[in-house]
């Protein structure tokens, strides 16, 4: 048992090691022409400009959801059916974004801001 736990330990964090970092995966970005980002990222979710400096936006949502569980029922005397149980808990639903936010002069990448609870 106890290897077993070692094993899923060290494949849950050799998972996380491979996985890139979305600031390490964007930083490439930086210097790009408009053009080369919607190629790469695709169709801003939202495109303003102003003062001669146009903002992109791309947002991503994730919606999890975690399954609940029924009470457990009570056996004896003081049981009264269904409802008369212990523990369970109702679904938990989850959601995650990131919006990343390209900020474009003369028509190339100058920086990038990452907003949200989903951009590790």
């Amino acid at each position: 048992m106890k290897r077993r736990l070692v094993l899923l330990l060290t494949a849950a964090l050799a998972a996380c090691a491979v996985l890139p970092d979305r600031r390490a995966s964007l930083t490439p970005l930086i210097g790009a022409t408009e053009a080369e980002l919607v190629q790469r990222m695709g169709v801003p979710s939202r495109t303003i400009e102003t003062g001669g400096i146009k903002f992109l936006a791309y947002t991503e949502l994730h919606v999890d959801v975690v399954p609940g569980m029924a009470p457990f029922p009570a056996w004896g005397p003081y049981s009264y059916g269904y409802y008369g149980g212990y523990g369970g808990f109702p679904p938990e639903v989850i959601h995650r974004n990131c919006e990343t936010t390209f900020e474009l002069v003369g028509g190339r990448v100058r920086s990038f801001t990452l907003r949200g609870n989903d951009c590790s």
